[in-house]
């Protein structure tokens, strides 16, 4: 089927306010009127406050570095002197003076450290990392430009120097997967080398891996070993090693089990596996081909990146109600003109749509919005999810507008045949946005007391 005009505007459409959804808020930045692509449909009003910026996507990246602070990875009053000297939806603003920021914590560790403060040395490497981190994020319009291998390497330098100045036992790891190896940090409750239960953390569709830091640190409170990995399209992985996503993520995590099963000191009956934000398709991918995962957080669920597109298209009525995801991949895979010429025009005009589209392309490896969109299509477990046979604990944000309605997380629950629970976090204390960022006590005690109980932790 080979869409029409009007269909090919319905489809923009979709994909248009999918994009400013996902992005973390549905509304418009500063930096340009407002597209109107997106608002020749309605979409729903937004329930996330603006946090410095009113560009809803800059406000949203800074509440995800200041849930850092929860850590010790951030603190306040740095994250919020940086923003009020960004400039509203301007990436390369957003770029230089978190780089700022970060060189200046950066200097004030090596400073601390020359002189023999230690912790001081180890906190300044910790929030230097961070915000090297959030500088590079809005980066990957030009997937050669320098400066992110640069500047996620500075934050992964600083990020190291601080480990090496902490208490925590911990090892660098290298993971054999097909020709090469996948980045990991396994760390230890203590250095005897006993056996303990491990908990896998990867990170999703924009992360690396130590951003899961505090993740580990609170699984090391509660007597679990922890591995965290990067796979394809994530931190080193794409930007060093140039290999990007694939959807088939049981390629990925049976290898990642051979590994950790290998260590004397993990219980191989006792191995649970943690996705985060787009993690949460890739964790269950895994656990569904994985007999060897004992337990399974989705956080949150993600069913099938194509049925939301569907669905607005759906909703939208007309011609384009009959078009079904096979039609709509396979005419992306097309790439066709007028579908990127009207993408880049939105991505031009909104920030959300921007950044989600260039980030794609830079981690899919994909030449165009068409065969960016065209390949996360096959992000989808249908047919899949059913065959998890372990406990699965699947994540929902009230106000999470990656997820509205918590639409996807549902539809994952609702197909699991395997013991599950469906956890909605609320948002009357801040819990209810995208992987509960800038909640993470709230987190951690819910999620970590499900997994202490199915993984025979509790006291």
């Amino acid at each position: 089927m080979k869409p029409n005009r009007a269909l090919i505007i319905m489809i923009i459409l979709s994909i248009a306010i999918f994009s400013v959804v996902s992005a973390g808020c549905t509304a418009t930045g500063q930096q340009s009127p407002a597209s109107p692509l997106p608002t020749a449909v309605a979409a729903p009003a937004p329930d996330c406050p603006a946090l410095v910026f009113t560009d809803r996507e800059f406000a949203f990246e800074l509440q995800r570095t200041l849930g850092a602070s929860y850590s010790g990875e951030a603190d306040i009053g740095e994250c919020l002197a940086t923003a009020s000297r960004i400039k509203e939806g301007d990436f390369e603003s957003w770029y230089s003076e978190w780089n700022k920021t970060a060189d200046n914590f950066r200097t004030a560790g090596d400073g601390s450290l020359a002189a023999g403060h230690r912790v001081t040395a180890m906190e300044a490497y910790y929030r230097a990392a961070t915000y090297y981190r959030t500088a590079e994020f809005f980066l990957h319009g030009n997937p050669a430009d320098p400066r992110i291998v640069e500047t996620w390497g500075k934050s992964r330098e600083s990020f190291r120097d601080a480990l090496s100045l902490d208490v925590v036992p911990y090892e660098i790891v290298a993971i054999p997967y097909e020709n090469t190896t996948l980045p990991g940090y396994f760390y230890m409750v203590d250095d005897s080398g006993t056996s303990r239960p491990l908990l896998i953390v990867q990170t999703g569709f924009d992360g690396c891996q130590e951003e899961l830091h505090p993740y580990a640190i609170e699984g090391i409170k509660r007597g679990y070993n922890v591995l965290t990995f990067e796979g394809p399209g994530q931190g080193e992985v794409i930007r060093v090693q140039n290999i990007p996503f694939r959807h088939d993520w049981e390629n990925v995590i049976g290898p990642v089990v051979d590994y950790a099963v290998s260590r004397p000191d993990v219980d191989e009956d006792r191995v649970a596996l943690w996705g985060i934000s787009l993690g949460g398709y890739l964790a269950p991918r895994g656990a569904a081909y994985e007999p060897r995962i004992t337990a399974l957080i989705a956080d949150g669920g993600t069913y099938d990146v194509g049925q939301t597109l569907l669905a607005n298209l759906q909703n939208g009525g007309g011609a384009s109600a009959n078009m079904t995801k096979i039609e709509l991949q396979e005419w992306l895979q097309t790439d066709p003109v007028e579908f990127n010429d009207a993408i880049r025009d939105a991505m031009a005009r909104d920030t959300g749509t921007r950044w989600l589209n260039e980030n794609g392309m830079f981690v899919f490896d994909a030449g165009s919005p068409a065969q960016f969109w065209a390949k996360w299509m096959d992000f989808s477990l249908v047919g899949v999810a059913e065959e998890i046979r372990c406990p699965t604990l699947v994540g929902a944000g009230a106000a999470d507008h990656f997820d509205p309605d918590g639409v996807q997380a549902k539809a994952l629950y609702d197909h699991l045949t395997c013991e599950r629970e469906l956890m909605v976090f609320s948002d009357d204390y801040g819990a209810g946005s995208h992987c509960q960022l800038g909640a993470f006590a709230q987190s951690f005690a819910a999620r970590f007391d499900w997994l202490d109980d199915q993984m025979g932790m509790s006291k």
